[in-house]
This record gives C-alpha cells, sequence and structure tokens, in this order.
C-alpha cells in the first residue's frame, strides 16, 4: 500500500517528500489505522471550489476536502489540497509554508480516521490531535 503525492494545476512540489510521507504513516498508525492507498492532491482554489461545489454542494473556497474509500481501519483515499490557501494561512499564522502544509495533511488525515470538525467540541479534539502529530515535523 502507499501514499502518493499528486501536483495539479500548481507549481509547487514539497521538497522532502519521503519524509513527509514518512510521518503521515506514523500519523495513521498512531490513530490505530493501517496505511492502504492514500493519494495528496496538491491544487489551486480554483479547482478545489470546483470539487466542493460539484461534490459537496459547498460554494465556498477551504483548505483540504478529503474523500474517504477505506473500510475496516484501513485508510485508503484522496486528499486535495489548495497550496493557495496554504500559503494564505501560513503567512497569517506567521508559520512556514512547509509547516502548514504538513498541518493540513495530518488533518486530512484525521477526517479519514474519523475525526470531524463541523461542531466546537469536535474541532477543539481534531485540533488536539494535529497539534500532537505537528511534533513529529
Amino acid at each position: 500500500m502507499k501514499i502518493k503525492i499528486y501536483y495539479d494545476d500548481t507549481e509547487y512540489r514539497l521538497r522532502g517528500s519521503r519524509n513527509s510521507l514518512e510521518i503521515m504513516k506514523k500519523v495513521i498508525s498512531g490513530e490505530g489505522k493501517y496505511t492502504g492507498d492514500l493519494s495528496f492532491i496538491i491544487t489551486s482554489d480554483k479547482k478545489l471550489i470546483k470539487i466542493n461545489k460539484e461534490f459537496l454542494n459547498r460554494d465556498y473556497y477551504t483548505d483540504v476536502i478529503a474523500f474517504d474509500y477505506g473500510n475496516k481501519g484501513t485508510i485508503n483515499g484522496e486528499i486535495y489540497i489548495s497550496i493557495d490557501a496554504i500559503k494564505r494561512n501560513a503567512i497569517n499564522y506567521k508559520i512556514s509554508l512547509r509547516n502548514e502544509l504538513h498541518r493540513v495533511m495530518i488533518h486530512g488525515i484525521l477526517h479519514l480516521c474519523g475525526y470531524t470538525d463541523e461542531k466546537v467540541e469536535k474541532k477543539k479534539l481534531m485540533h488536539k490531535r494535529e497539534e500532537k502529530w505537528l511534533k513529529l515535523v
């Protein structure tokens, strides 16, 4: 089983991606799940809002959308990430682009592990998990 990164509609490339993917495997196993086939697709705001409208009927920008194809504790899916949103977030939070990208990658994995962020309490729990795993980075 593999984790891969694809790029669509962006010139950005994650340096040291092998190390990043190893960290993502540790997050998955640390959450008590198995790594299946997982794709990160780094794209633009334009592409992500199109996906958001088409598949989720949501007409707003976001930084990440996760599609879960997993079963029985195995993480299989696609995680779409807007590099445009990542760049804005990195500036707003005064952190590196790489750290913000890792945060959003972890966030997507947590969604595939069953965490949600639609309610305040669940959002707090998800943020706590993100912070725990970001220490690996």
